[in-house]
């Protein structure tokens, strides 16, 4: 969707994966198959583009510092060191006075141990880097399940994580621009299941304190990680009304998918509007509108079965756009597309845009 967004803007579009027919490859002008830890790649690749930004956090922050030296990187390779490690996130915004969930390192049984005894139970045991969608995440109930859990995890930095109260959880996406400007699409209701985004929803049904706290925050946290691009951040709203920073991501997210369809500027359109150093555009929503994820479990064959979702059951509702994104196996729990629809209501286009999903289900067939 970025690079789509870039195209239909005039830009050419380069991307470096170590993989080949990826989702952006499909639509880039030039794909480059290699492996992030190939420096002499990512030089030559950056040498060849105006601009590099990255789609996600687990881009070592070695490459993104090898792009630098041939081309400007945004957001910085900074902000791609601290938010692509748990503990040295939460430990920025704890320390530049930003509201986080309690948390404590874990490098031995007995960080782990004093950490239960600090937080009580439930908490939350994550590995430190590489996790999302509740990947490397282990809940703990009670005092006794502690030397299992952090067995399991191997031999990794880990972070605890007091339990949260949450009545919701929300997300607010800004962008900034070379020039400090600053935009945002309000806050974002999501839903979740096993872990990951299930329906995101605009406007979100929040007091508009709420709203403007999260919105605050949001900007300060672009500020205070001196981002020139696209900041989600993930907030959890407490049964006491207060809101908690759980996760931050410096690109577009998933949660903001619904502004490809439903706002005058996308988040996609917005993080290039930023990197390539253009005025932001309005974040106006034009409608009302909730994306529904798409997993790989949607496909029959993911379940023993051939065949796929039917596409025009969803299409047959005309408020309602499909996104698939291109990626070639579906896999249980794997982002396939999304679906959004858009309403006079928020209430209605969740209910539009789950109908849609389910029709999706029509599909048939059996594996050989």
């Amino acid at each position: 969707m970025f690079a789509i967004a870039a195209r239909r803007m005039g830009y050419r579009v380069h991307t470096f994966s170590p993989e080949t027919d990826t989702p952006t490859g499909q639509v880039a002008d030039v794909e480059i198959k290699a492996h992030y830890d190939d420096l002499i790649a990512v030089r030559s690749f950056a040498s060849n583009v105006d601009v590099v930004t990255f789609e996600f956090e687990n881009v070592p922050a070695a490459t993104a510092q090898a792009a630098a030296e041939c081309a400007p990187v945004r957001p910085g390779g900074s902000v791609l060191h601290i938010t692509q490690n748990r503990l040295r996130e939460k430990t920025f915004l704890r320390d530049h006075g930003f509201p986080v969930t309690p948390f404590k390192a874990v490098n031995s049984i007995e960080d782990l141990k004093a950490g239960l005894s600090e937080f009580g139970c439930p908490s939350v045991l994550k590995t430190a880097g590489f996790g999302y969608d509740g990947k490397g995440q282990t809940k703990i109930t009670a005092a006794d399940q502690a030397e299992a859990a952090l067995s399991s995890a191997g031999a990794q930095e880990m972070i605890l994580e007091a339990w949260v109260d949450f009545d919701c959880e929300l997300s607010v996406i800004g962008a900034r621009g070379i020039d400090d400007s600053f935009t945002h699409w309000g806050a974002i209701q999501n839903d979740h299941r096993n872990h990951i985004l299930d329906v995101s929803i605009a406007p979100a049904d929040l007091p508009p304190e709420i709203t403007r706290e999260a919105v605050a925050i949001t900007r300060a946290a672009l500020e205070g990680l001196d981002v020139v691009g696209v900041l989600c951040v993930e907030f959890f709203l407490t049964a006491g009304g207060k809101l908690l920073i759980n996760e931050l991501a410096p690109r577009p997210h998933n949660s903001g998918h619904l502004t490809f369809d439903a706002c005058v500027t996308s988040q996609f359109e917005q993080q290039l509007r930023a990197v390539c150093g253009l005025p932001l555009g309005s974040t106006e929503l034009l409608r009302p509108a909730a994306m529904a994820n798409l997993l790989g479990d949607l496909w029959p064959c993911v379940r023993g079965e051939a065949g796929e979702p039917d596409w025009a059951a969803a299409c047959a509702f005309p408020n309602v756009k499909l996104h698939l994104y291109g990626k070639l196996e579906p896999k249980p729990g794997r982002k396939m597309g999304h679906l959004t629809a858009m309403a006079e209501s928020a209430d209605e286009a969740v209910g539009l845009v789950r109908k849609a999903r389910e029709a999706l289900r029509r599909g048939s067939g059996r594996c050989q």
